[in-house]
C-alpha cells in the first residue's frame, strides 16, 4: 500500500502510534505495579492475620499455664521445697552418733561391757546431747581406767559416777552419765 499523504501528516500519524504504542506500555506498567501493590497488600494483610492468630493462641496458653491447676501444682512443689529445706536442716542440725558410740568403745577398757546406752539431744549440734550408760566391770581398778579415759577425752564433759559404782571391789554394775559436746 502507498501513502499518499503529504509528510506533515505522516508525522503526525507516527506520533499518534507513538502515542499510543507509550499509552499501552504505560498501562500496562500501571496495571503490572498496581497487581505487585495488591499482592504485597495480600502478603501483608495474610501475615498480619498469622500473627494477630499466634497472638491469641498465646493469650490462651498464658491463661492455661495461669489456671488453677497450674497454681496448685505451683503451690505443692513450694510446699514440697519448703519440707525438704527443713529435713536438710534438721539433719544438719543433728549430732553423729556413730562418732559417738565410737568415742565411748575407744574408752572401754578390756573387760568393760556396757548392758544399756541411752544418747538424748539436747536440740542438735551447738547444744550437745546428754548421755546415760549402764555396764559391768570386772573390778574397781578396771573402773577407774574408765572413768579416767572418759574424762580426758575432749568432747565429753561432766562425767559422773555415782558412789555406789564404788561401794563393790568386784563384779560392779556401774552407771554414768556425761554430757557430749
Amino acid at each position: 500500500m502507498i501513502n499518499l499523504l503529504p509528510p506533515k501528516e505522516k508525522e503526525e500519524i507516527l506520533k499518534e502510534e507513538n502515542w499510543k504504542l507509550l499509552m499501552i506500555l504505560g498501562m500496562i506498567l500501571l496495571f503490572f505495579l498496581i497487581s505487585l501493590l495488591l499482592i504485597l497488600f495480600s502478603i501483608k494483610i495474610f501475615i498480619v492475620g498469622e500473627v494477630e492468630a499466634q497472638k491469641i493462641i498465646f493469650a490462651e496458653r498464658e491463661k492455661e499455664f495461669k489456671s488453677t491447676q497450674m497454681q496448685n501444682l505451683q503451690n505443692n512443689l513450694t510446699a514440697f521445697n519448703k519440707k525438704l529445706s527443713q529435713l536438710d536442716s534438721f539433719y544438719q542440725n543433728q549430732s553423729n552418733f556413730s562418732e559417738i558410740l565410737e568415742e565411748i568403745s575407744k574408752t572401754l577398757p578390756s573387760g568393760v561391757y556396757l548392758n544399756n546406752l541411752s544418747i538424748v539431744s539436747q536440740g542438735g549440734k551447738n547444744e550437745g546431747s546428754g548421755c546415760s550408760i549402764s555396764g559391768f566391770s570386772p573390778s574397781r581398778q578396771i573402773l577407774l581406767v574408765l572413768k579416767d579415759n572418759l574424762e580426758k577425752e575432749k568432747n565429753f564433759q561432766e562425767v559422773y559416777f555415782p558412789s555406789s559404782n564404788w561401794v563393790k571391789p568386784a563384779d560392779i554394775n556401774f552407771t554414768i552419765s556425761l554430757k557430749i559436746k
